[in-house]
Parts: structure tokens; C-alpha cells; sequence
């Protein structure tokens, strides 16, 4: 299926051969100050456009970077803006703004978000574009306005946003007047001097006419091209030019009435019926006119339009696609619907036809619906919009629920399930659960004009209707529904139908990763990760792997997590086309944070290196916010807390959750900086909203963690905050999230100067090569190892960890000739006390004879042969 971007309006439009020279305006478009804003606004018909395109050609030769968009009413909607604006940057500079596309497909898009994005993006080129939004009046809406206007405010110094519009836009004008950052092109400068229509109708159009007659029509018409243009094609071929010119008069309203209907009237009358019966289409090529009219000359008719002037708009280079000239196209249509009112439904209906065949869904129902004819329009949207879906273009979906009456879709359960995920998509709930209780019905009582196009979707309802409901009791924390309706979803899957599978048992899996149970939640996301593999939605398996590899880390099993992105990143390079595959961005960042937590710190930024090569672009929805925290926590590492906090908020901007848990909230992160810099008031501010007798959840564990680390810090609190971590390693210990208990041991470990709990913290990590978590904490952590390696002085794990922690430390027991056995380190420590030989047998329980074997084996690896001498010496060796 086609993409639903339409490719004609991401091109400059093409100029006629001829064409007035406006140095007085080109000088102003292309100053060598540029504005953050260049508006162009005028009424229709004062050649906005002409002037514009003309302007992008000529800077575009010179080198400059242009971004065009010719937008529509259809671009009212946010996403669909913005998605075209991404793809003419594209267009203009390669791969710029193609992160922010994911964002956009996200269910309900963060749009500030989504913009910074963009910024940032934009900020890195190198060399300047220019992002042309022409007939900006047909897509303004308050929301628009709010986040051009938001655009503008952060534009980088080397970009520039040229508008053209019939009326000025709700942007903030006067402060850009006032900061001298806006250029204005309106009405008056746009009119044709004396000199300009001179050249415009005796050059272009070769009328011969004096500098009378000029005067009089540039008197009658004010300059206004539109009218001088139609003016001239009355003109061309008469015999009294003076004649016609001195009864020329009216306001502009009547003026493009009378001189239309004069123009009109001069061309053939297949021409003439070619003019009016094609007025209904937005965009025209030679085959669609053909099946529109039922001629065969399309193309060549559009060709003859065009060298004859008459208001066509070439859309790109090869003359395969124009347009009529909007204010011409408009009185075109008025005359249709005078002169063949009764044509109008036909001609539609041919489109829509011909648009459902060549495969563009979109235009195919605009045209059905306008022709009346409902069940057409049913038809293209039952065909196309699980697909359109897919694609995730749930606003084109969401936008015909209004125009499509509910009493055809009640016979339709397909074209019914399709608008229930339109509607799940963008997050509409209320309606949802009495349009899967009407569906129900209909599949249990089918009525006799039950009408299915497509068998093999019908026998997929029953199923996605129970994963619809299991997203519904997702939204509404039913946990236990979820669970109960994905049950039903995968028992009613229909054979084969690996995606519904595949999204029941992810919501199961979110169910059970909300509640705490973690081992659930992967069984739940694994068996997803299967049916979307077998469905070939790689994409997909990459979104679930982040998933996977989280749980993965919260239960302390980071080399399960690192398998986990290692297994999804062969499975892209498997699939790999044209280059790396939309997710490959995600695992590298999932690597980059393993390596991480084992101190790797280089391999940890070299990840993300490869992620900067790859762009945003390569990201799933999560990744821009995924990918700062990860370098926010190596700002961390490396001493730059400033610049912690900086990405921090950058991803707090960005932050897309979907239906996932936010179980660490950037808010909670920053905090955990803010203590890292000593700004308590910070940090305490943000903990007002958490009491630390909270009934405990998973899903803020993570913020009651902070919590009890912000509560340490304040003497007053500290016993408060013992209780809350007592509570929460229990927790964390009966729910088996050991990562989370490796942390939650290492500060109370640190709260209570204990080395058990830190002990028991090491015994869990150990076998997974923890190292980030400990030497995290800093100069106290390095005392707590130094007391537990003098009581385990032959393990070699917590050695690594303080010799991390200060890769200058001379290791507690270096220049020993062997190392201490447990037992010789208890004889040890006794000797630095006042008791003697007998006394320390009497305290260890052993015999004086192995006392005395100990102390000798001692006193030789210390090398001294005193007792005296030994306590000196292991007291120098950190020993004691």
C-alpha cells in the first residue's frame, strides 16, 4: 500500500518558462540578515506562491538548503504536520528529524517533546536550511499555533521558517517585530508596480498593450496578479483590447467572477468541461483526469493548460503531477455546481475509484464520502484500515469515525474492530467498551445484510475484541482483567494470527511488570517476542527486547540482559535491507547500561557513539529518553552532575511511556543528582509528594528508594528512613527484584555502617559482576569495603571493588608473600589485643598447638618474626 505521504508537496512547484523578474522582493526573501521568521502574507490570487517558489529555486542553485511543504486542510491534525515537515527536512538534509518520526507514530505524541527533539537535530547541522511552510492558513489551528510558535522561539541561528498565508497566523508577531527577527512580505509590497505589469502582460503574455491602457488596468485591478492574469486571457487574440479594459471594473470578488467566467468562455468546450469537471480533485495527473472525465487525453490536456497559463501548477519535474491555482480551482467548482450540479457525485465516485486502485486509501474515501456514497467509502476504510494502523496513522483512522454513520459500521465487524483501534490508539476510551459490546452482539446474532470483505479478517475479531478489552482493564488497573480477557484473546485467536497472540500476551506481561511480579512479565513479553518474529514484525521484537532486558536487570540478572540484546541485535543485522534496522539504536543502549553497571565505562560510551552514528532515527519510541538517561548517568560517573541534570530534563521532555510502568521516574533520578551536588532543599522538595509510610508498590519502589536516601541525609529523618528500608528489602526480597535488593542492601549497608548487609549485597552480585552499584557511593563505601575484606581478607571481590573505587589505593594486604586464611586473620586481630596465646585459643576454641601453627604460618607471610613486628606490619597493610 501506498505511504500515505503525499511526495507532490514536498516539491518547490515548478515556474513557467517566463516569469516577472521582483528583485525588490527576492532582495527582501534573501537578505543577507535572515529573520527567524519571513511571513508572506496576502489574499489568494497575489502571487504568493510564484514569488516563493521562484525565490527556494534560485537559493536552492546557490547551495541553500530548502524545505518545502504545500500543506492542506488535512494537515490540521498535529501528527500529519509535522510528519510532512519531518520528511521536507529530510528531503533538504538527510536523515535530519527522522528521530522525531517514531515519536509521532506514538499513540498520543508528546509534541514539546517531539519538537525538542527536532531542535536538537536541527542545531547539529552544519550548514543553514530554510523550511518553506506555503498556504499555511489551510492547516493553522490553535494547536498548531502553539507548537510553530514554540518552533520559532527555539529556532537554531542557522535556520529559518519562511510562511506564506492568506492571514496572519497566531504566532507571536509583534515580539519577533520588536526583536527585529521577522521580515514581512504583505499585500502591498506583493502587488505588481506599473513596471511589473508591463512586463508581465506585453513580455509574458505579449500583449502590445500602451502605457495607457497598463495604467488603466493597473488602476482597476491594484495590482492584484490574479486578476491581471485573468485580464490577459481574456485579452489574448481580441480586437477592441481598449474596448474590453475600459469596461473593466468591480471588487475583487466579482472581478475573478466576471474574468473567469471570461476566460471560460474563450476555450473549447472540451477544454471548458475538462476545467470544471476536474475542479474536484486536489491534485490532477493525466490518468486520474482520464477516469474521472472518461477521455484519454488527460496528460495532454494538463501539458496544453500549462503553456496556455491558465492557473495549472506543475508539481514536480517530470509533468506527471499539477494543480489548479487554489482561488481559480474554487470559482471552478462554484460553476460546476452551477452549470452540473447533478455530475458532481459521479465525478467523485470516479475518483474514489480510481484512487482505491492505484492503491492510496486516504484520497479514495475523501472523494467516496463527498460523492455520497457511504458504502463505498465503508468499503475503502474496512480495506485499508487495519493496515493504515499498522502504519500507525490512527488520526487518518480516527478522522472518519465522524464522517462514516455508526449504523453502517454496526454491519461491518471488521470495519468496527478497525475504528475500536483507532480509537484504543489515540487513547479515546470512553466509547470503546459499548462499541465491543455492539460487536459482540453482531458476531452472535449476525443480521442479514452482515457485510465482510474479507473472511480471513473476520475470523481475527473475536480475538483482538479480548486483547481490546485486556487494554481497557490495563488503562483502568485491573491487573486481574487484563490477565483474564489476554487469556481469552489467545484462547479465540484465530490460527496463524501470531499478532494477536503476540499483544494479548504483552498485556499480560504489562499486567504482571505493574503488579511486581517480574518473572510473569517475561514469561508474558517472551512468548510476544515469539509470535512477533513468526509475524515478521522485527521492529516489534526489538521494542519487547528493552522490555526483557529491564526485567532482566531489575531481578540482578545482567548477563540474561545482555544475552537478551545481543540475541535481538543479530536478529536485526539478520533482517537488515537497506542498512540497520528501527531498534538497533535501542540495544546498543541497552548494552551500553550492562557495561555500565560492571564499570566499564569506555565500552559504556562507545556504545553510545555508535548509537550517535546511527541517529535517532534507528530508535523506537522509548529510545530518545532511554538514550539520555544513559549518558546522564555517564555524566555522573565522570563528576559532571551540571550536565546530568541537563539530559535529564532533556528526557523528561521526550519521555514516551506508553502502556509501560514508569517505574523510574526522571523526577526520581534527578533528585539522586541533586544529593550527588548537596542540594537537599532540591531534593526534598520533589520528595513531598511520597510519605515513607506510603503503602508499598513496585511501581514506585524506585522513588521510595530516593526517598530513604533523601531521608539519611537529615538527621532527624534517619530512623525514619531505616524502617522505610527495612520495609522495602522485604519487599524487594519476597518479589525476587535482586538488583533492586543489591541497592537496597548497599544503603542501609551504608546507613547503619554494617558490613552484613553489605555483605549479603556482594554475595548476590557477585555472580553477575555488579560493580557500578557499589563504588557509586563513594569514599564511605571504600571504609565498609576495607572493614569486610579485613574480615574476608581472601576474597578477592570485594578487593576489586575498592581497587575500582580508587584505582590509586594500595590493596588491604599488598606485600603479604601469601594471602591470610579466615582463621589467620581471626588469630591476627586477636593478637593486636592484650590477651595472651592460652586466652586466644580459649576465645577462637582451638587447641594452643594450631594457635601456635597459626601464628607461625602469620608471622612468615608477613614476614617478621614478632608479635610485636606482626601487629605493626598488618596495621601498614591495612590489616587491622
Amino acid at each position: 500500500m501506498a505511504s500515505p505521504l503525499v511526495g507532490t508537496k514536498l516539491y518547490v512547484p515548478q515556474a513557467r518558462q517566463v516569469v516577472v523578474a521582483r528583485p525588490r522582493l527576492d532582495e527582501r526573501l534573501g537578505g543577507s540578515a535572515k529573520p527567524r521568521l519571513t511571513l508572506i502574507s496576502g489574499p489568494a490570487g497575489f502571487g504568493k506562491t510564484t514569488l516563493l517558489a521562484a525565490w527556494a529555486r534560485g537559493a536552492a542553485a546557490a547551495g541553500r538548503r530548502i524545505a518545502w511543504v504545500s500543506l492542506e486542510d488535512t494537515e490540521q491534525e498535529p501528527a500529519a504536520f509535522w510528519t510532512y515537515v519531518v520528511a521536507a527536512l529530510d528531503n533538504a538534509a538527510p536523515g535530519v528529524g527522522l528521530g522525531v518520526l517514531p515519536l509521532l507514530r506514538a499513540p498520543q505524541p508528546q509534541l514539546k517533546s517531539i519538537l525538542a527533539t527536532l531542535l536538537n537535530e536541527l542545531a547539529a547541522l552544519a550548514d543553514g536550511v530554510d523550511l518553506v511552510l506555503d498556504d499555511y492558513h489551510l492547516a493553522d489551528s490553535p494547536q498548531i499555533a502553539t507548537d510553530v510558535a514554540f518552533l520559532l522561539e527555539h529556532l537554531p541561528p542557522h535556520v529559518h521558517l519562511v510562511i506564506s498565508t492568506r492571514a496572519d497566523p497566531a504566532l507571536p508577531l509583534a515580539r519577533l517585530r520588536a526583536r527585529g527577527e521577522l521580515v514581512e512580505i504583505r499585500a502591498a509590497d506583493l502587488r505588481f508596480t506599473v513596471d511589473e505589469i508591463t512586463a508581465y502582460l506585453n513580455g509574458v503574455f505579449g500583449l502590445d498593450l500602451d502605457p495607457a491602457e497598463i495604467a488603466t488596468l493597473e488602476g482597476r485591478t491594484e495590482g492584484w496578479i490574479a486578476a491581471l492574469q485573468l485580464a490577459a486571457l481574456s485579452l489574448q487574440g481580441r480586437a477592441d483590447a481598449a474596448g474590453f479594459i475600459a469596461g473593466f471594473a468591480g471588487d475583487d470578488r466579482y472581478v475573478v467572477d466576471y474574468l473567469v467566467e471570461e476566460v471560460l468562455s474563450r476555450q473549447p468546450d472540451a477544454v471548458r468541461t475538462f476545467l470544471l469537471k476536474t475542479s474536484i480533485l486536489d491534485r490532477l495527473t493525466g490518468s486520474l483526469c482520464d477516469a474521472v472525465i472518461g477521455g484519454n487525453d488527460g496528460k495532454a490536456v494538463l501539458e496544453s493548460l500549462e503553456r496556455s497559463n491558465l492557473f495549472v501548477v506543475r508539481l514536480d519535474d517530470s509533468r506527471h503531477w499539477y494543480r489548479y491555482h487554489h482561488l481559480f480551482a474554487d470559482v471552478l467548482r462554484v460553476h460546476l455546481a452551477e452549470e452540473r450540479p447533478d455530475e458532481i457525485a459521479g465525478l467523485h465516485q470516479s475518483a474514489a475509484q480510481w484512487y482505491g486502485a492505484t492503491g492510496e486509501p486516504v484520497p479514495a474515501v475523501r472523494h467516496a464520502l463527498a460523492a455520497g456514497d457511504i458504502e463505498q467509502a465503508a468499503d475503502l476504510v474496512e480495506r485499508s484500515a487495519i493496515e493504515l494502523l499498522r502504519q500507525r496513522q490512527e488520526a487518518t483512522v480516527r478522522g472518519w469515525l465522524d464522517d462514516i454513520p455508526y449504523d453502517v459500521v454496526r454491519r461491518r465487524p471488521v470495519l468496527a474492530l478497525g475504528l475500536i483501534g483507532a480509537l484504543m490508539s489515540r487513547g479515546d476510551f470512553e466509547t470503546v467498551e459499548d462499541r465491543l459490546d455492539d460487536l459482540e452482539r453482531l458476531l452472535a446474532a449476525p443480521p442479514a445484510d452482515l457485510v465482510v470483505l474479507e473472511e480471513s479478517e473476520l475470523a481475527r475479531v473475536p480475538g483482538a475484541m479480548e486483547t481490546y478489552r485486556a487494554a481497557l482493564a490495563l488503562v483502568a488497573n485491573n491487573p486481574a482483567g487484563t490477565v483474564a480477557h489476554a487469556d481469552l484473546a489467545i484462547a479465540k485467536a484465530a490460527p496463524g494470527d501470531d499478532l494477536t497472540v503476540a499483544a494479548a500476551s504483552a498485556l499480560a506481561g504489562l499486567a504482571s511488570w505493574g503488579s511486581g511480579d517480574l518473572e510473569a512479565a517475561h514469561r508474558g513479553y517472551s512468548v510476544a517476542v515469539k509470535g512477533l518474529e513468526r509475524a515478521g514484525n522485527i521492529a516489534d521484537v526489538l521494542g519487547c527486547s528493552i522490555t526483557l532486558g529491564d526485567l532482566r536487570i531489575t531481578q540482578g540478572r545482567l548477563g540474561d540482559a545482555l544475552r537478551t540484546y545481543q540475541d535481538a541485535l543479530r536478529l536485526a543485522a539478520a533482517h537488515e535491507v537497506d542498512g540497520p534496522l528501527r531498534g538497533t539504536a535501542d540495544m546498543l543502549v541497552g548494552l551500553s547500561q550492562i557495561a555500565f553497571e560492571h564499570n566499564d565505562l569506555a565500552a559504556s560510551a562507545g556504545y553510545l557513539k555508535r548509537v550517535d552514528a546511527l541517529g535517532e532515527r534507528l530508535g523506537l519510541p522509548q529510545f530518545p529518553y532511554r538514550w539520555r538517561v544513559a549518558r546522564a548517568r555517564l555524566r555522573m560517573a565522570e563528576g559532571d552532575l551540571s550536565g546530568a541534570v541537563a539530559l535529564l530534563d532533556e528526557a523528561e521532555q521526550v519521555y514516551v511511556g506508553d502502556y509501560s510502568p514508569n517505574v523510574q521516574p526522571i523526577a526520581a533520578q534527578r533528585a539522586r543528582v541533586f544529593l550527588a551536588q548537596g542540594h537537599i532543599d532540591e531534593a526534598l522538595h520533589w520528595a513531598q509528594h511520597l510519605d515513607p509510610d506510603d503503602e508499598l508498590a513496585y511501581v514506585r519502589e524506585y522513588e521510595h528508594l530516593t526517598l530513604a536516601r533523601i531521608l539519611l541525609h537529615q538527621q532527624s529523618t534517619a530512623r525514619t528512613a531505616y524502617g522505610l528500608l527495612d520495609r522495602l528489602r522485604i519487599a524487594a526480597e519476597q518479589g525476587g527484584r535482586f538488583g533492586t535488593l543489591i541497592e537496597i542492601l548497599t544503603v542501609q549497608a551504608l546507613a547503619h555502617q554494617a558490613t552484613a548487609p553489605l555483605e549479603q549485597a556482594l554475595r548476590l552480585a557477585e555472580p553477575e559482576d555488579y560493580v557500578r552499584v557499589f563504588i557509586g557511593e563513594g569514599r564511605p563505601m571504600a571504609t565498609l569495603l576495607e572493614a569486610l575484606i579485613r574480615q574476608h581478607p581472601s576474597w578477592a571481590y570485594p578487593q576489586r571493588l575498592r581497587a575500582a573505587l580508587d584505582p590509586g589505593h594500595r590493596p588491604v594486604g599488598q606485600g603479604l608473600t601469601g594471602q591470610l586464611s579466615e582463621r589467620e586473620y581471626d588469630v591476627l586481630r586477636l593478637l593486636a589485643t592484650d590477651l595472651d596465646g592460652p586466652e586466644i585459643s580459649h576465645r577462637l576454641y582451638i587447641s594452643l598447638n594450631t594457635f601456635r601453627t597459626h601464628t607461625k604460618n602469620i608471622y612468615a607471610k608477613l614476614g617478621v618474626n614478632n608479635r610485636r613486628t606482626a601487629i605493626t606490619k598488618a596495621t601498614e597493610l591495612g590489616l587491622l
